[in-house]
């Protein structure tokens, strides 16, 4: 049975709602002491997991050792003190106890045994290395994290309590649908699920999932749409008489290649300018320009996207087909590499079966 919801992820900054500078400043030092047991305990939790998995293959213990990764109490071959899943939870709750909330430390553990769940066959087989988590890991957090989020008229913006923390959302100009999600969330409308904080750059970001309600459209899934991602155009779509073009070569490179032409220009120059602040401010120009063409991808592949899924709507296609892209990669892996370097595939794929999910068409990848 298809789902009639999905999970958007939004970016939120978020700001400290404290009154004084000495306040602000002792929650920065709790949200940091957060992120570092987070990026701690995530290395303990998957080293515990991979030596548990892996503990068949040290031949060199005795014959007499037991294997099997159960409670002792449960089964009787069993090496376990607890469940497998409460073990790793024990091993960091035992260790950063009064540190950082348990609830923290639960989804950790949650998401790190599903994500090394999927991976294990791989990890077994040698051909992917234990996951590595960094310092600027962004932690996750369940519903109980949020505590009182309403919207204040007085400071025109939404305010809640993470655990024990006063937090307020900064939109800014949103152009996007932020303030929509979170009004809705308010009145009760839609569902906010386990969330993420990250801090990157000394501010803080709220990586907010909500469960919404797909979009209702009045699509026949016998009605087909055949889309190619090709080399001249980003994306070529028809259905029956219709046909659309959708970007070009020249209109998505030409403005990339300038971006990336500035770039070049800036990390010639970056060994002539002043030093002050060593490699910081010798790299800024550069970073600038990274960031700008990062934007201005994500910007191009969110409008292409879109117009594909709107062009499906109009037509009441129900179903949409993603025509050769095999054969399309290998193309481009021939080409000198500026092809497969400059057109993110991959990433506009990603962007359509977003979209595709959320307007409830369901996408085929041939």
């Amino acid at each position: 049975m298809r789902k009639d919801t999905i999970k958007l992820t939004r970016k939120i900054q978020l700001q400290v709602d404290a009154p004084t500078r000495e306040e602000k400043k002792e929650v920065y030092e709790t949200l940091y002491r957060w992120q570092n047991r987070s990026y701690r305990a995530a290395n303990l939790i998957v080293t515990h997991l991979y030596i548990q998995e892996m503990i068949k293959e040290f031949f060199y213990l005795s014959e007499g050792i037991k294997y099997r990764l159960a409670d002792e109490k449960k089964a009787e071959d069993g090496i376990l003190n607890f469940s497998k899943i409460n073990c790793t939870y024990r091993v960091v709750s035992d260790r950063f106890k009064g540190e950082i909330p348990t609830d923290i430390l639960s989804n950790l553990n949650n998401n790190i045994m599903r994500n090394f769940s999927n991976d294990l066959s791989a990890y077994r087989s040698g051909e992917r290395s234990l996951a590595n988590f960094r310092r600027d890991i962004a932690f996750p957090f369940g519903t109980r994290g949020i505590q009182r989020l309403c919207y204040k008229e007085e400071k025109k913006t939404f305010c809640f309590r993470l655990f024990s923390v006063p937090m307020k959302a900064y939109l800014g100009r949103d152009y996007t649908d932020k303030r929509s999600l979170l009004e809705q969330v308010v009145a009760g409308q839609i569902k906010l699920c386990a969330s993420k904080l990250q801090l990157k750059n000394r501010k803080i970001y709220w990586l907010a999932v909500f469960e919404v309600e797909k979009e209702k459209h009045s699509l026949k899934p016998e009605v087909i749409a055949e889309a190619s991602l090709s080399m001249e155009y980003p994306i070529i779509v028809k259905t029956g008489k219709a046909t659309l073009s959708i970007g070009s070569r020249e209109e998505f490179l030409y403005r990339r290649l300038a971006i990336q032409a500035s770039l070049k220009r800036a990390q010639n120059g970056a060994s002539y300018c002043r030093s002050g602040k060593g490699r910081k401010r010798k790299t800024k120009a550069t970073e600038k320009f990274h960031e700008l063409e990062k934007n201005y991808v994500a910007n191009r592949l969110h409008v292409y996207s879109r117009m594909l899924i709107d062009f499906c709507i109009k037509h009441k296609a129900g179903t949409l087909i993603l025509l050769n892209q095999e054969d399309k990669i290998e193309i481009a892996k021939e080409e000198d590499g500026f092809i497969l370097r400059n057109w993110n595939y991959y990433e506009l794929m990603t962007k359509i079966k977003y979209k595709a999910e959320k307007a409830g068409i369901e996408l085929i990848v041939d």
